[in-house]
């Protein structure tokens, strides 16, 4: 059986506020070029507290088969 996590799904719209970045506890999330926020699937554990936190409500969490 294949297990599988939630990350962070970050569209286009993003506003680059940094609100995410603030509120990651693990360090995941960064500002790419002043223009997007990046999510670093490696740090992140899909606690949601990004997609919670976004004031523009353009984080959804999207569930992502782990290998």
């Amino acid at each position: 059986m294949k297990k599988s996590k939630k990350i962070p799904c970050i569209n286009k719209e993003c506003v680059s506020c940094g609100a995410c970045v603030r509120v990651c506890p693990f360090g995941a999330i960064t500002i790419h070029k002043g223009l997007i926020a990046v999510v670093d699937e490696q740090k992140c554990v899909g606690c949601g507290k990004c997609a919670k936190e976004c004031p523009a409500g353009v984080i959804t969490m999207m569930e992502v088969d782990k290998s």
